[in-house]
């Protein structure tokens, strides 16, 4: 059966483990050709085993987000591999979690470089692929921590600082075919999560329970929640849909 991105590559920027791993396989399940960049060489292998065996076609490249040159040659190899560049994901990141007392220049610095500068470089790489064929679906990771978030004045500032390029490039773009939205996750089941729960010295169940105690439909999200809202910005269909971010949390506060 026809899936609805047959005939479409889709690049993700992290895309190894947790949310990136969830929409890559979305994609792939919906017939796209999927590239993805990772710094996990480990995770990189197990990707390209879990495709290979469900007959998936994947590019599955180390590189680091925040080198020009690594994610131009990323993308340029999976354009001459698949034939063209349809939908950009950036969902590379990191996070170095502190007080803002305590938060180091390093703390600060890694975060925005990843998330911000990576997503930059990624976009800035695409965009002339999708200018060209006049097509192109673009869309960023951000959080429900871009509202604010105790611990987290760098991750905060860089996924907030994401919705302001995602309506830049909205703008900048859509006269050629290229849409650029948001997705903002609420509490996900995920290694970050997990890390997470370690730096505040609670078990995950605790974390989990605590957080499912304030998420009004009753339960934590997963990989898969984030990976269906992205499928609806990349649709073909979602041309008039530009410039927006969607909160996928569970209920209308973060």
């Amino acid at each position: 059966m026809r899936g609805r991105f047959t005939g479409r590559t889709a690049f993700i920027t992290g895309g190894s483990r947790g949310i990136g791993k969830g929409i890559a396989l979305a994609f792939a399940e919906e017939g796209a050709s999927v590239a993805i960049v990772d710094i996990n060489e480990e995770a990189l292998a197990q990707m390209k085993d879990e495709f290979a065996a469900k007959g998936y076609k994947l590019r599955a490249t180390k590189a680091n987000v925040t080198s020009a040159d690594e994610i131009e040659a990323a993308i340029d190899d999976a354009v001459q591999a698949f034939g063209s560049i349809d939908i950009l994901v950036n969902n590379a990141g990191i996070i170095r979690d502190n007080l803002l007392f305590k938060m180091t220049d390093n703390d600060w610095e890694q975060v925005m470089d990843v998330h911000l500068k990576g997503s930059f470089l990624a976009a800035r790489a695409a965009q002339k692929y999708m200018i060209e064929q006049k097509y192109g679906r673009i869309i960023n990771i951000s959080s429900t921590s871009a509202l604010g978030n105790r611990g987290q004045a760098n991750y905060a500032t860089a996924k907030a600082g994401l919705q302001g390029f995602t309506k830049t490039l909205a703008i900048e773009l859509g006269k050629f075919g290229v849409t650029c939205n948001a997705v903002a996750p609420g509490f996900i089941e995920t290694e970050m999560t997990q890390a997470t729960a370690a730096r505040i010295g609670v078990s995950f169940e605790e974390l989990v329970q605590a957080s499912v105690s304030q998420i009004p439909v009753g339960r934590s999200g997963k990989p898969e929640d984030i990976a269906n809202a992205v499928a609806f910005f990349a649709d073909e269909k979602s041309s008039f849909v530009n410039g927006q971010v969607i909160y996928v949390a569970g209920g209308p506060k973060a």
